[in-house]
């Protein structure tokens, strides 16, 4: 059987890293062995912060849905179902949006989950 060297892949798997770790500060920008700590610690926090991301724009569309919903003499959750009663499916972003920039079509919206509760 051949023998394998494997020095070309082994420089190119470290030119792919350190290429990840440019800008890293000191020795973590340079040498293999830092950087590749320091770029699997990064893809890690990547990952995490994209699932975390999602968490905090729903948190955000809610509190700015209570908000609109409170201005109009309603809690988020009344006001939430009256919608799932009336069958009104827009989604919270949407909602959000409505409670910022249109205030009266919000104010439409929180109208027929009055109606609706009732």
């Amino acid at each position: 059987m051949a023998r394998v060297k494997k020095a070309l892949n082994a420089k190119k798997k470290h030119k792919k890293i350190l290429k990840l770790a440019k800008g890293y500060y000191g020795s973590k920008s340079k040498t293999f062995r830092a950087a590749n700590t320091a770029v699997m610690r990064a893809l890690r926090s990547a990952y995490t912060g994209r699932k975390l991301r999602k968490r905090d724009f729903r948190k955000l569309w809610i509190s700015r849905i209570n908000a609109g919903a409170r201005q109009n003499g309603m809690s988020y959750s009344r006001f939430m179902n009256g919608l799932k009663l009336a069958d009104i499916s827009i989604n919270r972003k949407m909602l959000s949006e409505m409670a910022i920039h249109d205030a009266e079509g919000f104010a439409k919206l929180v109208e027929v989950a009055k109606e609706k509760l009732q």
